[in-house]
């Protein structure tokens, strides 16, 4: 694969052989977030975890103390009270019989999270197999399942961040901006990790966190001393 200037010039800065400390670590991701938007800084977990089987799943959700940095749009599934109390929470949009039709038929993803009352559920699961393969599906474990839509909303906009591991036993997860500097990234990436390593399924064994990679939208991957968390 070839890669621009920007890119080849970033990967100069890193020292590939290095396990880098947390700090100095996301000091280098900013310096090679080198493009002129706001880059997304992103980190990709390789766990200790066989994702065939049902006992070592590990998926969850945590707010970030400093946000995401991305305006989230908020679809909710709710009918009478709840419907009322999540629009003055936030929401961005209600769902009903239309809204299931429209992400049918048109093909609609105007909506980042979707959160459902239980009573609704019936409804969603029209589209389950739409909303799956996205991840927009609403879950329980990831509290978008819920009476207290409220809270849910609150802590989305707030900078909620869902994680799940992958058929090749990687979370991926955004931690921030470029633009929040590494007092801030450092935060919000030791949050995620606690909660991850808290989530450590009962049947995994061995080295539960192998290895960690972090990298800006544009930019070359920076490994981490995972031993750290």
């Amino acid at each position: 694969m070839k890669h621009g200037k920007n890119y080849n010039a970033s990967k100069e800065l890193i020292d590939r052989s290095k396990l880098y400390d947390v700090r100095e670590g996301l000091e280098t991701v900013l310096s090679t977030a080198k493009c002129k938007f706001d880059e997304t800084i992103e980190v990709s977990i390789r766990l200790g975890v066989d994702s065939r089987h049902a006992d070592q799943q590990v998926r969850g959700a945590v707010v970030l103390p400093h946000g995401t940095g991305k305006t989230v749009r908020v679809l909710v599934f709710a009918k009478a009270d709840k419907a009322r109390e999540a629009q003055e929470a936030g929401a961005d949009f209600i769902g009903d019989e239309d809204t299931i039709k429209k992400i049918q038929q048109e093909n609609w993803f105007g909506f980042d999270v979707c959160v459902a009352t239980p009573d609704m559920m019936g409804l969603v699961g029209r589209i389950g197999r739409i909303l799956g393969p996205k991840g927009l599906m609403p879950n329980p474990k990831s509290g978008t399942v819920t009476m207290d839509v409220a809270k849910a909303i609150t802590d989305i906009k707030a900078g909620k961040v869902e994680y799940r591991v992958d058929k090749t036993n990687i979370v991926h997860c955004p931690i921030g901006k470029k633009s929040f500097g590494v007092d801030k990234l450092e935060e919000n990436l030791t949050t995620l990790m606690e909660a991850i390593v808290k989530a450590k399924p009962a049947a995994a064994k061995g080295t539960y966190i192998k290895s960690m990679v972090v990298s800006s939208t544009m930019g070359p991957g920076v490994k981490f001393n995972s031993l750290k968390f």
